[in-house]
């Protein structure tokens, strides 16, 4: 099996005995990365010390239902920097390790207990634990050959069990769920996806763009079940995945069942240090927790809404790269003493098969659509309009209308909707 994996402490290293590192990372995630990266670049001097629950090098993870499954690219083109890079620049990498408790004190510093028994004594904490696949509640849903996709070992243990299969049940029709699935049917698999919901990525994007997906990956081969209820996994003769049971008796063999239901915010370390939690770790504009002085960044932190004009006291909790790593910007000049406030726009990506979906802002309360399609070029855009003003944009196969909204909402412009309306028109001339 092909691994990520280095020596389990690397880096620069490790504080002597008992002496406290001037920051620790706890998350060798995407924000953890930037977080220690963005204090170097502002001239942080301290000891940093990034940990991370997995036996890997901190490592890209948007590759893992794609490239990385396909063969596309190797283990080595995931990895964020050298032990090199941390040893220069005086960071100590401890991979391997899961914080279990930890003994905050009021000015910040504290002492973080690990499972092997170890002890992190720290002057600064930083959470960036991310989150963690929810799992389906299904009877057989442990039953071998059923996998998630979230981590390094996800995507290692798919890639050993897909040479031996021919039909894939794919339960979730989200990106995660609608990636794998393009890049399981590339690979010669028959592949069903199950949605639970009434259409295709429900969270992320308009019904226009869910129902263009539904349609085009259709045309490509996906079997796409919509409102699909799981009423069991059955087991082939040697106790492994061979088979979905839909509730109304219908059966789909199988011999991978690969789940993408959407995650669940690691906030158990946070609840146990008594930090306010609320689908994620509450935080300030700052990346700043409850008690003042915990900085926590990316996918687990739930922080003021960052996009101009969000009503106040808008919350949200955003799972992107973008997002981990400008959070992680926003953190580390809580860090050096300064504030800055969360810079650009939010913006999203997703590969599936041929079409590359772009996303900029939120389109949440929108109150009117319009529809830019060029079917000859394969491009399809939907633009999100509140109040009469441009506040999304789902972009497919059109890289230029993406750019155009993004350019629009950071500059705090709109897009006459009329005009837009003419796929033969260019954004960027319309923003005013």
């Amino acid at each position: 099996m092909k691994t990520l994996t280095a020596p389990s402490h690397g880096g620069a290293p490790a504080p002597a005995t008992g002496t406290a590192t001037g920051l620790l990372v706890i998350g060798a995630s995407q924000s953890g990365v930037q977080l220690a990266i963005s204090l170097r670049a502002l001239g942080y001097t301290g000891h940093i010390t990034l940990l991370g629950e997995e036996d890997h090098r901190p490592y890209q993870r948007p590759a893992l239902s794609k490239e990385f499954l396909q063969d596309k690219v190797g283990s080595e083109s995931l990895i964020f920097r050298t032990n090199e890079y941390w040893i220069e620049h005086n960071i100590t990498l401890i991979k391997g390790e899961r914080i279990d408790a930890v003994d905050s004190r009021p000015d910040g510093s504290g002492v973080a207990h690990g499972t092997s028994g170890a002890h992190y004594p720290y002057l600064r904490l930083a959470l960036t634990v991310g989150a963690s696949p929810r799992l389906l509640q299904a009877p057989g849903a442990t039953l071998p050959g059923v996998v998630y996709l979230r981590n390094a070992d996800d995507a290692l243990r798919l890639k050993d069990l897909a040479p031996g299969t021919t039909d894939v049940v794919v339960v979730g029709g989200g990106f995660i769920g609608l990636e794998a699935a393009s890049s399981l049917a590339s690979m010669g698999k028959r592949v069903t996806v199950l949605e639970y919901g009434p259409r295709l990525v429900g969270r992320a994007v308009g019904e226009e763009t869910s129902e263009f997906f539904l349609t085009e990956h259709r045309k490509r081969g996906l079997d796409i079940r919509i409102g699909a209820r799981i009423e069991e996994i059955l087991p082939d003769d040697e106790g492994a995945v061979g088979a979905v049971k839909l509730e109304g008796g219908l059966v789909i063999e199988a011999q991978i069942v690969l789940v993408g239901i959407g995650v669940i915010p690691n906030t158990g370390l946070g609840e146990a240090m008594g930090l306010d939690t609320d689908n994620g770790i509450l935080v300030d504009a700052g990346a700043v927790a409850s008690d003042g002085t915990t900085i926590v960044v990316g996918d687990v932190a739930n922080m003021p809404n960052p996009v101009p004009g969000a009503p106040d006291g808008e919350r949200i909790r955003l799972e992107s790269v973008n997002n981990a790593i400008e959070h992680a910007k926003v953190a580390a000049y809580s860090l050096m003493g300064r504030s800055e406030e969360y810079a650009g726009i939010p913006w999203f990506w997703s590969n599936q098969a041929d079409m590359k979906l772009q996303i900029a802002g939120l389109s949440t309360g929108h109150d009117a659509t319009v529809i830019r399609r060029d079917a000859t070029r394969g491009k399809f855009t939907v633009l999100y309009y509140r109040a009469g003003r441009i506040i999304a944009a789902d972009a497919v196969n059109a890289p230029l209308d993406f750019m155009a909204v993004k350019q629009a909402l950071a500059a705090g412009k709109t897009i006459d909707p009329v005009a837009a309306a003419d796929p033969a028109t260019a954004l960027k001339t319309l923003i005013a």
